[in-house]
C-alpha cells in the first residue's frame, strides 16, 4: 500500500508536504516527479509489497528526461497482474521490473487507455500523465477498497489518498461543507463522491476521472458498478454444483491474495468470513506459516475471542490477541480520530486499529473477510425486511407513534445488540418510506432530528439522495435484493472499507479483503437470493461451503457484528465538544442535550454522538479550533 498525490499548475510546491502527511501509508521511500513543463507534479509513498528494487514510484514507461510520455503513482494491488502482464508481453510491451504490478498497471493503460480499470482484479487508486494527450487520468478499484480524493478550482487540480492532505494544497477552501455534516450525521459515513469539505470529492468506486489539461474540463465515469443479475435458470437441484464452484473461487482468491515478498497473516473474528478465509488459507500454506489475529474485550456481550481462538486451534495456525477495554479505548480515541483524515462514524474503528497495530507488530499484509456480509446476505436488517413489511402494512400510524413515544421509557441496555436496541432501529426505519428503511435503520440521527440538530435542517430526501437514486435504479428488484444493493454500493464502500483502509494503513499495514474478488462478487451477483438467505438461515451458500472446513459451532453460531460497548463507553469518556464558531449552522444545543439524555439513560444517541466525537477529533476540526 501507499500514498500518492499530485497537483496539476498552481500549488504544485505542497506536493512535498502532501506527501509527508501520509507517511503512516508509505514509510519506506518517497518520489516526486514534475513534467518538463513544471505544471503537473506528482508525488508517492511507498510501503513496499511486491519488488522492492523494480517498484519504485512515480514510476515512468521510458527511461527519457519527460518519462516517456507516461508516468504513474498507483496505490493498491493487483492480484491478476500475471496474467495481464502475459498478455501484454505479447501484445509487445517490454518489461524492466521482474513481478512488479505497478509497470503492469502504466502498461496496461498505454495498451488499453481508460479501459485498463475494467480488466483489473484488485484493490487500486492511481494517476497516470499522459503527455500526448496532455491529460490526467485517475481510477479507483471497483469496490472502493483504497481512497481517492481530489479537489479543482479555476487555477488548478489536486488529489491524494487522504482529504486531509489536500489542506496542504494552497487553493484549498479550508471549509466544511455544512449540508453534507448534515448527511454524514444522517448516514455516519460519507456516501458517492461526498465529503464534509467545501471542494473535496471523493472519487466514487469503480470510477474514473479524466483530466484534459488543455480546456481544465474533467469527465467522471463509472466503468464497473455491483448490480444484481440473478440467473433464473438455477435451480436447487444445482446447490451442490454452486458449493463447489464457491470453495474453488474462495481458495483461488486467497492464493491471489497470498503474493508477497513480505510476511502476511489474516484478521479472524471467530465468525464465517474470516474463518473462510483461514479454511482456504490452511489449505494453501503449512499451519505454522500462518498468523491469525484478533481483538477482544473485556465486556462479555461483545466479546468474540473465545470463537477466534477456537479456529485458530482447529486448524493449528498460530493466534494472537488483545483485549480491548475502558483505558485502551480512551488511549485509541487520542491516537486514532485525529489521524484518520475524514471522519468516519462507525465506532468499530477503535478495535479495528488495535487489530491493525499489533497484527503489524509480526506481518506486513493482513487477508480479512470485509465484504462476506455485504455479498451473502449476512447483516441481522435482512431479517427485519419481512416483520416490516407486515408491520407498515398493518400497524396505524398513530399507534406507531404511541409505541416510538413508549420506548422513550425503556432503560437503554450496555448489551450487544439488546432488544430494546433493535425495537427502537426497528420503529425509527418504519417513520420512513420504503426505500429509506435501511439508511434510517442504520442512521446516528434520522431526518427528524435534524431540527434539534441544524438550523436549516435538510429534507429527508435531500439526505438520503444516494439511496433513493440506487432504490430507483434497482427498482425492478425484490426488497431483499434492494437491501443488498444498499450494503454494498453504500456500507461496505462508505463505512467498511474505509474503516479497514484507515485503521490498517495509520499503522502501515496492507489489508486485503477476499470476497471482493472479481471472480467471487461475479458468482454472487449472478445467484438468487434464496441461495443467500433461507428459512432464516442467512449465507445460506457460504455455511453449506463451509460445512466440513470449519467446526459446526462457528458456521451456525448467531452473528454478532464487530460491535463495542459504546453506551458504557461513552459515559465514561471525555464529552463530545459543542459546535462553535467553525459550524455556526449548527445547533449547540443539540448536541449538549443529547450528551446530557445519554449519560442519564433517557435516551439511545450513542450513534449519534460517536459520529459527532468522530467529527469534532478530526485533524481538520481541531485544526479550525486552533485558528
Amino acid at each position: 500500500m501507499c500514498g500518492i498525490a499530485g497537483v496539476w499548475r498552481q500549488g504544485a510546491e505542497a506536493v512535498p508536504a502532501m506527501l509527508d502527511s501520509m507517511i503512516h501509508r508509505g514509510p519506506d521511500g518517497e518520489g516526486v516527479w514534475r513534467n518538463a513543463a513544471g505544471d503537473v507534479v506528482l508525488g508517492h509513498r511507498r510501503l513496499s509489497i511486491l519488488d522492492h528494487e523494480g517498484g519504485a514510484q512515480p514510476f515512468a514507461a521510458a527511461d527519457d528526461p519527460d518519462g516517456g510520455g507516461y508516468v504513474l503513482v498507483y496505490n493498491g494491488e493487483l492480484y491478476n497482474h500475471p496474467e495481464l502482464r502475459e498478455e501484454l508481453e505479447r501484445r509487445g510491451h517490454v518489461f524492466r521490473s521482474s513481478h512488479s504490478d505497478t509497470e503492469t498497471v502504466l502498461r496496461a493503460y498505454m495498451e488499453w487507455g481508460e479501459n485498463a480499470p475494467a480488466r483489473f482484479n484488485g484493490m487500486f487508486a492511481f494517476a497516470v500523465w499522459d503527455k500526448a494527450r496532455r491529460r490526467l487520468f485517475l481510477a479507483r478499484d471497483r469496490f472502493g477498497e483504497k481512497p481517492l480524493f481530489w479537489a479543482a478550482h479555476k487555477d488548478g487540480f489536486a488529489f491524494a489518498s487522504e482529504a486531509q492532505a489536500l489542506f496542504h494544497w494552497p487553493l484549498f477552501s479550508g471549509r466544511l461543507h455544512a449540508a453534507n455534516v448534515q448527511r454524514y450525521l444522517a448516514w455516519g459515513y460519507c456516501t458517492a463522491d461526498r465529503t464534509i469539505f467545501e471542494g473535496v470529492h471523493s472519487l466514487p468506486a469503480g470510477s474514473c476521472l479524466t483530466l484534459d489539461l488543455a480546456t481544465g474540463r474533467k469527465d467522471i465515469r463509472r466503468y464497473w458498478r455491483f448490480s444484481l443479475e440473478p440467473d433464473d435458470n438455477l435451480r436447487d437441484a444445482d446447490e451442490p454444483r454452486l458449493v463447489e464452484e464457491l470453495r474453488d473461487l474462495l481458495v483461488r482468491a486467497v492464493r491471489r491474495r497470498l503474493a508477497s515478498d513480505v510476511p502476511l497473516g489474516l484478521f479472524l473474528s471467530g465468525g464465517v468470513d474470516s474463518g473462510a478465509v483461514l479454511a482456504a488459507m490452511s489449505r494453501l500454506l503449512p499451519a505454522e506459516r500462518i498468523h491469525a489475529f484478533s481483538v477482544g474485550f473485556t465486556e462479555k456481550s461483545f466479546d468474540e475471542s473465545a470463537y477466534a481462538a477456537a479456529a485458530a486451534r482447529h486448524f493449528g495456525v498460530r493466534h494472537h490477541t488483545r483485549l480491548l477495554n475502558l483505558d485502551a479505548a480512551r488511549e485509541r480515541v487520542r491516537l486514532t480520530l485525529p489521524r484518520v483524515g475524514d471522519p468516519l462514524g462507525d465506532a468499530s474503528l477503535l478495535p479495528t486499529a488495535l487489530l491493525a497495530e499489533f497484527t503489524r507488530e509480526t506481518v506486513t499484509v493482513a487477508l480479512s473477510g470485509d465484504g462476506g456480509d455485504e455479498l451473502f446476505a449476512g447483516y441481522d436488517p435482512f431479517k427485519a425486511l419481512a416483520p416490516a413489511m407486515w408491520y407498515s402494512r398493518c400497524m396505524p400510524r398513530p399507534l406507531h407513534q404511541l409505541l416510538r413515544r413508549c420506548m422513550t421509557f425503556v432503560p437503554t441496555s450496555d448489551a450487544n445488540m439488546s432488544l430494546d436496541f433493535k425495537i427502537r432501529r426497528f420503529l425509527r426505519g418504519l417513520s420512513y418510506s420504503r426505500p429509506l428503511w435501511l439508511p434510517v435503520w442504520m442512521s446516528p440521527a434520522e431526518p427528524a432530528e435534524m431540527a434539534d440538530l441544524f438550523e436549516t435542517p435538510l429534507p429527508p430526501e435531500e439526505l438520503y439522495a444516494d439511496q433513493l437514486a440506487t432504490w430507483e435504479r434497482n427498482r425492478h428488484l425484490s426488497l431483499p435484493e434492494q437491501a443488498q444493493a444498499f450494503f454494498v454500493e453504500h456500507y461496505l464502500s462508505g463505512d467498511i472499507l474505509v474503516k479497514t483502509d484507515r485503521a490498517s494503513m495509520l499503522s502501515s499495514l496492507e489489508s486485503r479483503a477476499v470476497f471482493l474478488d472479481n471472480d467471487i462478487a461475479d458468482f454472487c451477483r449472478r445467484l438468487p437470493f434464496r441461495f443467500k438467505i433461507r428459512k432464516g438461515v442467512s449465507k445460506y451458500i457460504l455455511k453449506k461451503a463451509l460445512a466440513g472446513w470449519l467446526p459446526e459451532e462457528i458456521v451456525n453460531r448467531p452473528k454478532k457484528g464487530f460491535g463495542i460497548p459504546l453506551n458504557l463507553w461513552l459515559r465514561a469518556l471525555p464529552a463530545p465538544p459543542v459546535p462553535a464558531q467553525d459550524c455556526p449552522w449548527m445547533l449547540p444545543g443539540g448536541i449538549r442535550r443529547r450528551v446530557e439524555a445519554q449519560r442519564r439513560r433517557r435516551g439511545d444517541h450513542r450513534l449519534c454522538l460517536w459520529a459527532w466525537t468522530a467529527l469534532a477529533d478530526s485533524a481538520f476540526f481541531r485544526r479550525e479550533q486552533a485558528r
